[in-house]
């Protein structure tokens, strides 16, 4: 299937690609299928495109590349997806980014709002993680 958008041109993509978030994304709610895809070759980046909006697409990476021990209680969110059967290897987990235009060095990642996505059914959600020292706005210094 063929996908407009509005950064990239017309991007061609199978089905079985298309990861599904029956909530959205935080305020974009409406927009309920993304394809992900390597910003480049070897980047630790990746863009998170809107299936239903051309012109909306994140930024999204590994935590894990920045912050190693990052840890967030998934328990929750696993029961209520009713993602039962499934293992560690049939999840991963990204953070947004924020690169400012121009201005890499100041970038930053929300911790609080990470992307859980299983792989294995090819759903995703963005949690809220509340009660906690991390930050929307985590610096990433790569």
């Amino acid at each position: 299937m063929k996908i407009k958008t509005t950064r990239f041109g017309t991007i061609r993509v199978t089905k079985d690609k298309i990861i599904h978030m029956p909530f959205g994304m935080l305020g974009f709610s409406e927009n309920k299928q993304f394809i992900m895809f390597r910003h480049k070759e070897n980047s630790p980046f990746f863009w998170y495109q809107s299936v239903d909006d051309p012109a909306l697409a994140f930024v999204i990476t590994s935590p894990f590349m920045f912050m190693p021990d990052y840890k967030i209680d998934d328990d929750e969110v696993i029961k209520a997806m009713s993602w039962d059967n499934i293992g560690d290897d049939d999840l991963e987990l990204y953070v947004v980014a924020n690169i400012p235009k121009g201005k890499p060095e100041e970038m930053t990642a929300n911790l609080i709002g990470p992307v859980l996505i299983n792989i294995k059914n090819r759903q995703a959600v963005q949690m809220v993680i509340s009660n906690t020292d991390y930050s929307h706005r985590f610096p990433i210094v790569v």
